[in-house]
Order: structure tokens, then sequence, then C-alpha cells
């Protein structure tokens, strides 16, 4: 029996401009744009994706679940990320070898530190 990861689903007070904001992020795919809806991919058939689905109402508290993204250049990819609206947060990382934003509609995510080779 097979088990495929199909997407992580993302509530959103407005779906589609947070969803077009993270599909320039990751520089993904639109899949499905709709007013309640909006869906990206890596790619065309590519999984897994992220759904944007929309709430009643704004973000209030901590994500239990956030995305955690390697760049090639950490500081160059947060200066990116920032420049297009992300935001420095603190959720009590302390000194650590990641950064924590959080999106425009306030959802934390990590970027960590490039691999050594």
């Amino acid at each position: 029996m097979a088990l495929t990861w199909e997407q992580v689903i993302v509530d959103s007070f407005e779906p589609r401009q947070l969803g077009a904001w993270w599909a320039d992020a990751l520089r993904w795919v639109v899949i499905d744009d709709q007013e309640d809806e909006f869906e990206i991919r890596p790619g065309p058939g590519v999984l897994p994706g992220l759904l944007f689905v929309r709430v009643a109402g704004p973000k209030t508290q901590k994500n239990r679940l956030h995305i955690d993204l390697r760049p090639d250049d950490q500081e160059q990819e947060v200066t990116r990320l920032t420049s297009m609206g992300a935001r420095l947060v603190d959720v009590g990382q302390g000194d650590s070898a990641w950064v924590v934003l959080a999106d425009p509609e306030g959802n934390e995510f990590c970027v960590l530190r490039q691999l050594s080779s």
C-alpha cells in the first residue's frame, strides 16, 4: 500500500496574496488560483505542494508546524526574503545557526545555514 505526501495546507486570511508570495519566495509554480484556494508546487505534477485556504481571521499564535529552508547562502537568502516582506522574529531560538522569519501573514519559517562542503 503506497502513501504519497500531497501537500501542506496553510490557513490564510488572504490565500491568493500569501500563496503568490510563497510562489515567488520558493520560485514555485501556481497550480490552482481561486479566491479561496491557491496551490503552488515545485513544478507541474511535482509533489508535495502548498495549498493556501481561506480562514475567517488572521493568525494569532505561533505555528505548531513550520518550514525549514536550506539555501546556498543564508545571509543572501534572508536579505532577499526580508526585501520581499518577510520579517525577522524571535520565537525563543536564542543564538542559533538558523534565522527565524515570518511571512506576510505571520507564519514562522526558518532559513538554515548552508551545508558545508
